[in-house]
């Protein structure tokens, strides 16, 4: 029998607010997407190895298409829809200042951005003035079918300058 501090599983933090789920044994990725309707969060190869799927799990980058929704337990997860800041009526108020970043220089399709902006979220939270070395290697697990690496790192250091100046 569980204790009673353990997690309820059918319930999971998203960006903030606890959420009740109907199914804690499915991919994170899909009760992200299917059951809270956060489609931020993309689908690529369900395999863990292209990062478009990549949440983050106590602010560590993580592939949802690799975990249960049970196995998050109390961790908090933050997805893209999770970054911006909102009013009281639920309206973005402010961009993340990595969102901002990528707005500013934009890749070609998109598809992989997700990973890409948490992965960067994650480097600023550890190093907030990455060098041109780190930024590189927090972006190197995420695929970008488009090639678009310069300008990934180029969107990244910017969201470091932009950082740095809230």
């Amino acid at each position: 029998m569980p204790s009673s501090s353990a997690a309820d599983p059918t319930r999971i933090i998203v960006n903030g607010r606890s959420h009740p789920i109907e199914h804690a044994d499915e991919p994170l990725l899909w009760v992200l997407r299917d059951e809270l309707g956060l489609t931020g969060t993309h689908y690529g190869c369900g395999i863990g190895a292209c990062g478009c799927c990549t949440v983050l799990v106590a602010g560590e980058p993580v592939r949802s298409c690799q975990i249960t929704a049970a196995s998050v337990g109390e961790r908090p997860v933050t997805t893209l829809e999770g970054l911006a800041e909102r009013g009281p009526d639920g309206q973005v108020t402010a961009l993340h200042p990595v969102q901002q970043a990528f707005l500013e220089t934009p890749l070609q399709c998109g598809w992989c951005l997700p990973g890409h902006v948490l992965c960067a979220v994650a480097l600023l939270n550890r190093n907030p003035a990455p060098d041109e070395a780190a930024i590189a290697e927090a972006a190197q697990p995420n695929l970008c079918r488009c090639g678009g690496y310069n300008t990934i790192k180029a969107a990244v250091a910017r969201a470091a300058e932009l950082a740095r100046r809230s």
